[in-house]
């Protein structure tokens, strides 16, 4: 369990840069700069391994069109098996992405109870039909991943510019740095319909923020599959899922984290827009 904990803290990282990019000019339209605090708690656990769980996700995310997209992500969370044993992890990210998807620097420290933290630093270059990827952290490493894979910021606006499409489904290869900075997940987004600006159930602090009443937002599950796993008979299991309301400006409210064993919700506590600057 602390292990599929462990790895899917990665997919977190992803998922919540993800469902939390904004500030970009795109051609989907404006997207929000902001800083959103997450606060964890246990919904269930499916083999009883859990008995509680908390924490919480900071999530900061600057930029522009012209000049990049800048996130700081940490999420601190604390998982209660029985009997005293606790496992406390701490999980930081920094990444830069620019507007064309085409370069994409990270930095990732995770660290779990007392143990050194494991880093991971790197950047990807996309260069024609692959991208070239240049690891400093836990090793020097260079390698090449298929072109058609995307990095976090774009895969956000991929689901927006399907769900304003009306499509239900989307299939996507992402690579965000997680895990040794070597692991692709292909992901499968399950877009739900429309949900008008006037219909709103369980408030948060994004609902009555001024930038976000007039909003449409989508019911959104992405699942993230390993890619390295050869599919069997019957259905690959994801190795993570990550449910939320996705408005149309970027901003995400309403998660659910399904980690297989057990499942966390993450409500908005607090929301701040920020300033950005426009291009010039």
């Amino acid at each position: 369990m602390v292990h599929l904990f462990r790895t899917s803290l990665g997919v977190m990282a992803l998922a919540v840069a993800t469902v939390g990019a904004g500030g970009v000019q795109a051609a989907n339209g404006p997207f929000l700069a902001h800083q959103a605090l997450y606060d964890l708690s246990l919904v269930k656990s499916r083999s009883n391994s859990i008995n509680s769980a908390r924490g919480r996700i900071l999530y900061n995310f600057a930029g522009s069109s012209c000049e990049g997209y800048t996130s700081e992500f940490r999420q601190v969370s604390e998982l209660d098996s029985g009997e005293g044993k606790v496992t406390l992890s701490d999980l930081r990210s920094n990444s830069w992405e620019d507007a064309a998807g085409k370069s994409y620097q990270f930095k990732i420290e995770t660290r779990m109870n007392e143990t050194e933290a494991g880093l991971v630093d790197g950047r990807a270059e996309r260069d024609g039909d692959h991208i070239n990827v240049k690891l400093k952290l836990p090793a020097p490493k260079s390698f090449t991943l298929d072109g058609k894979i995307v990095f976090p910021t774009e895969q956000i606006q991929r689901i927006i510019a399907a769900a304003k499409e009306g499509k239900s489904l989307l299939e996507l290869s992402v690579y965000d740095g997680s895990d040794d900075g070597q692991k692709v997940y292909n992901t499968l987004t399950v877009i739900g319909q429309p949900i008008p600006p006037d219909r709103t159930a369980a408030p948060d602090p994004s609902t009555s923020d001024e930038h976000m009443k007039s909003l449409k937002r989508w019911p959104v599950t992405v699942s993230y599959f390993d890619r390295d796993v050869q599919q069997k008979e019957g259905e690959q299991t994801p190795v993570y899922a990550m449910s939320f309301e996705l408005y149309e400006n970027g901003v995400s409210r309403q998660l659910v984290l399904d980690y297989n064993d057990f499942v966390i919700s993450g409500a908005m506590g607090k929301f701040d827009v920020k300033d950005s600057k426009p291009c010039n």
